[in-house]
């Protein structure tokens, strides 16, 4: 991806959303777009107009971290964190060696602790989406995404290239717009992430969903919230969801989906897990049980 567009792009996009009375400008004439004008945000940011302007032309190099935290464009903590990714790529220098690639298998102990985990769903993945490993009821709750072969093992693609993936997500705009935002996260952590960027752009190409969110340049910090599925086996269910990074694996998350004691949830929850469990039960054969924990088709 070219970094300075995306710089551009992200800082333009931020700066348009934000309307003159907003930032209690006051008057400034008429205008042809809503959004402040560059020598504004550079007024409220206390910098040169000059200065903004090299910025929004995507040349962040020595930008001091004070500069990228000002409150001028109103960025919330995941932008502000986008943003220090950015720079902090157009600061550094290429290796010039290839960097060792990424694990594409999980340790047996994390194994271990993710079957140790028996009352939720959890599973990890990478920053690119991909299903790592899953604990038995991670599996039987995401069979329909794992059996899916539009969705090669990967959420997003599950997301915007399966049709099914709009019945498994009642709520199926909320969960396209963050997963695209949390690819964009990824993306400015990882710009030379050659497996990330193709993801990316075969997204951008097949999805007019998912290039339509690309290009609004929002981003998501991925540590917590609500998800709505609607399983086809047991039904709607609505989980409240933490996710834990693995410092071990940079880039890998652990996510465990949880319910409220007593409601319909906790209990569709446990029948899936008892059909799963059955021979005939819902499993999937993308994450297949080798001799030291699942093998992910990859």
């Amino acid at each position: 991806m070219d970094h300075q567009a995306e710089v551009r792009d992200f800082l333009r996009t931020r700066r348009d959303r934000i309307t003159p009375e907003q930032a209690g400008i006051v008057g400034g004439g008429r205008r042809r777009l809503p959004g402040l004008r560059r020598e504004e945000v550079a007024m409220l940011a206390g910098m040169s107009s000059d200065y903004y302007a090299k910025m929004e032309r995507g040349n962040l190099a020595g930008v001091s971290p004070e500069v990228l935290d000002t409150r001028a464009l109103r960025l919330d903590d995941a932008e502000t964190e986008h943003l220090h990714d950015l720079a902090q790529a157009a600061n550094s220098t290429p290796a010039r060696r290839r960097s060792r690639p990424a694990p594409t298998s999980i340790r047996p102990s994390l194994q271990r602790f993710l079957h140790a985990i028996t009352g939720a769903p959890a599973w990890v993945v990478n920053q690119r989406a991909d299903i790592i490993a899953l604990n038995p009821l991670g599996r039987a709750l995401l069979t329909p995404l794992l059996d899916d072969p539009d969705a090669r093992n990967n959420q997003a693609r599950f997301i915007f290239l399966s049709p099914a993936a709009r019945t498994f997500y009642p709520q199926w705009e909320h969960a396209a717009d963050a997963a695209a935002a949390t690819l964009r996260t990824a993306a400015g952590r990882n710009p030379r992430d050659t497996h990330l960027t193709d993801l990316i752009g075969e997204l951008v190409t097949r999805s007019n969903a998912f290039s339509s969110r690309w290009s609004a340049h929002d981003v998501r910090l991925h540590n917590s919230g609500t998800k709505q599925i609607r399983h086809p086996h047991v039904g709607d269910l609505e989980f409240v969801y933490e996710a834990v990074n693995l410092p071990d694996h940079p880039g890998w998350t652990m996510f465990a989906y949880t319910s409220a004691a007593g409601s319909p949830t906790e209990e569709r929850i446990r029948l899936l897990g008892s059909l799963a469990s059955t021979p005939s039960g819902t499993q999937s054969s993308a994450t297949a049980d080798g001799p030291d924990g699942p093998r992910t088709r990859q």
